[in-house]
């Protein structure tokens, strides 16, 4: 497969060049819709799609996250409390916590830079899925508007604007779990107004309960649609939760604690979402002006205990902080010309970060301060993209991007931090290039496509700045703000019948490095290029107006390109093969529902790949009835065969407070680290519309 990184590059100009000097037929504007991969003649890629919400409506839901789950070939999991981001999959990376898949809600970035747990942290509970009118994905680094925490692909999120009608949900399960949402909008002078607040409260299944307490509010003053009109947002978000981190397995095995036991009390955490952003767009035959804003006050205090009692009797719990306020936005223009839509756009964002600090704890009391920091990070992209129709059977899209990364760092606590800080800059340039040809076949059903590009994450600007190790006072070296990255695509589209579309790709990346910030310790890692390939196919059959038919297999190899210290080019936690299966009915009687079934394959835990993940299975089933036109009742089933596997799997040092008291420690014991799976979980909804 890496033959797609030399060979693509030069037969997507090779074949542009060609078809300039051929002919130009006159282009027409293309407006992208459709759901999944039901977008033969405006895709730009085989690994794009839409997902709407009547997709969502009948989909089980355990977390407001699991939204993402609709995107092809990602996974979502969690090792800790429900208050923090979760952890995401694709591709065979490990996303962590979002760092390399960029997520946005209503023009507002979700991942958040420099972060005090992890670069690129995508916390989306704050998330409404009743909400969500629809999300665009991308999968690669082959869209010119596409900049930081793009390395896999990205999503936009985008709410309705209004509701049928208003409604109340209120929602009852086991462990305490209790929500209430109430949502409706209504016209004001020509404009539409829509609220919702939501209120949540959840034990969880652990011995610990979670105490999760979550509010939420939406209130949005919209005209016109999304294409021609504008909108303003207001968010407001809190959450309050204990947490069950992931515990040593062998601590389970020998009865210490009981599955869903933690080593520890008093972790878990505080977050908190306010923000204000708006939204324009004007487009006519000639083209489309788009622009928007935003400002997100952010804050974070995390308390975590990974390691359990590796370092003493009191436990190894710390804190990590984050306390910004985000501003930025963007501008673009769009030209469509006799053959050519051509757009020009500017994007900008500033993190001015007032704390972002690691302090070691005890029961949530600060003992000793680690590294603090105050960062003013501004980040600017400028793009620019021709989308060319040169024959009826071939277009392309080709795209430049500049992004410039400005940091001022001031170290302002910490024993061995004092010497860090200081101001960094850098900017990459980011060319793209996309072929499509087609539609070929009976009725014009049938696309190719071959796509190429570069991209980055970001590196933590902290690992940029820093000269010393802020836990031991060790030497570092600073390392560089842009991890790039270089990926290569080739694929198809296909209606197979109608209502059923399929798209089958096979892709390449190589990463520059992979540039981790590692919250725990408060320092970068830099863990050495690495290069990754994998094949997909997903699948939307929607027969009739009532019935949504959805399945995707991914397969992928990730790999170090050295062999890391130890021996070893497996990456941990890179997921090699995931499929899921689901079917949504809603036909408009009394009755509707849907069944979701994913499968994760075994991974590798360690760079050796001696040690292994468990593969399984999970099944969520949704059941409703319409009792009245505006009264429904629902019920959903979570992990529906009560699989007793694990939401994650890690391999790591860690003692538990026995094996303290012991004497057992020395420095820690490798082993598998796990967070289980939440057992079979019934959950019963009452909606009533007015």
């Amino acid at each position: 497969m890496q033959v797609l990184q030399y060979w693509l590059p030069a037969s997507l100009w090779a074949v542009s060049a060609y078809a300039f000097a051929t002919g130009v037929p006159v282009m027409q504007e293309v407006v992208v819709t459709g759901a999944r991969a039901g977008m033969v003649g405006t895709a730009d890629s085989a690994t794009e799609g839409a997902i709407t919400a009547k997709q969502l409506a009948t989909r089980p839901l355990l977390r407001a996250s699991e939204v993402m789950e609709a995107v092809p070939g990602m996974i979502v999991t969690q090792h800790s409390g429900d208050g923090k981001a979760n952890q995401y999959f694709l591709r065979g990376f490990n996303l962590d916590h979002g760092s390399d898949f960029a997520t946005s809600l209503m023009g507002m970035p979700v991942n958040v830079a420099s972060h005090g747990h992890g670069q690129g942290y995508m916390d989306l509970n704050f998330l409404i899925p009743e909400l969500v009118a629809n999300v665009r994905y991308r999968k690669g680094v082959y869209a010119a508007d596409d900049g930081d925490f793009t390395t896999t692909g990205s999503a936009r999120i985008d709410y309705q604007r209004q509701l049928p009608a208003p409604f109340a949900d209120l929602t009852a399960g086991p462990h305490g779990f209790r929500r209430v949402l109430a949502a409706g909008s209504g016209s004001i002078d020509g404009m539409q107004l829509l609220g919702a607040f939501e209120a949540a409260r959840n034990n969880g299944p652990w011995d610990q309960p979670e105490h999760l307490r979550k509010t939420n509010a939406v209130l949005r003053l919209s005209s016109g649609t999304a294409h021609n009109g504008y909108a303003i947002s207001a968010l407001a978000y809190k959450s309050e939760w204990d947490a069950t981190e992931h515990v040593p397995e062998r601590a389970i095995e020998r009865g210490e604690i009981g599955r869903f036991g933690a080593l520890s009390g008093h972790d878990g955490g505080v977050t908190h979402r306010y923000s204000l952003s708006g939204e324009w767009e004007r487009s006519n035959a000639l083209g489309a002006s788009k622009a928007s804003a935003y400002v997100i006050d952010y804050g974070l205090n995390l308390f975590s205990a990974p390691s359990g009692f590796m370092n003493g009797p009191q436990g190894d719990q710390h804190e990590q902080e984050d306390q910004r306020l985000t501003w930025g936005g963007q501008v673009s223009q769009a030209w469509y010309l006799d053959d050519t839509e051509l757009t020009l756009g500017l994007q900008l964002r500033q993190d001015r970060i007032d704390s972002v600090g690691l302090y070691d704890t005890v029961a949530r009391v600060r003992t000793n301060t680690v590294r603090q920091d105050r960062i003013t990070d501004t980040a600017a992209g400028l793009f620019i993209q021709a989308r060319t129709q040169w024959r009826p059977w071939l277009r392309t899209t080709a795209g430049l991007r500049y992004d410039r990364i400005h940091a001022d760092v001031t170290a302002a606590a910490g024993q061995f931090n004092l010497t860090n800080g200081g101001s960094v800059h850098a900017g990459q340039a980011s060319p793209k290039l996309g072929v499509v040809f087609g539609p070929f076949g009976p009725q014009a059903r049938t696309e190719l496509y071959a796509n190429w590009g570069t991209g980055f994450h970001s590196n933590d600007v902290r690992g940029a700045t820093s000269v010393m190790n802020p836990a031991d006072g060790s030497s570092t070296e600073k390392l560089g703000l842009f991890s790039k990255a270089r990926g290569a695509e080739a694929g198809l589209r296909t209606t197979v019948l109608p209502g059923w579309s399929s798209s089958l790709s096979v892709w390449h990346m190589d990463l520059g490095s992979e540039l981790v910030f590692v919250g725990d310790e408060g320092v970068t890692e830099a863990r050495g290029a690495s290069t990754r390939h994998g094949i997909e196919w997903s699948n939307y059959y929607a027969p009739n107006a009532w019935l949504i038919i959805d399945g995707d297999i991914a397969w992928s190899q990730a790999r170090f390109k050295q062999a890391v210290e130890g021996g070893g080019t497996d990456i941990p936690n890179a997921i090699p093969l995931t499929a899921s299966l689901g079917i949504g009915v809603d036909y408009g009687g009394p009755w509707f529902g849907g069944l979701r079934m994913r499968y994760l394959g075994a991974y590798a835990l360690e760079e050796t790949g001696a040690h292994k993940s468990s593969p399984f299975y999970t099944a969520n089933l949704k059941l409703g009835y319409r009792i009245a036109p505006r009264v429904q009742f629902s019920a959903d089933i979570l992990n529906l065969f009560d699989r007793k596997a694990n939401d994650i799997e890690y391999w790591g040092g860690a003692c538990t407070r026995n094996e303290q008291a012991n004497g057992e420690c020395n420095g820690g014991i490798d082993g598998r680290l796990i967070h289980p799976l939440e057992p079979r979980t019934l959950r019963v909804n009452l909606r009533v519309a007015f």
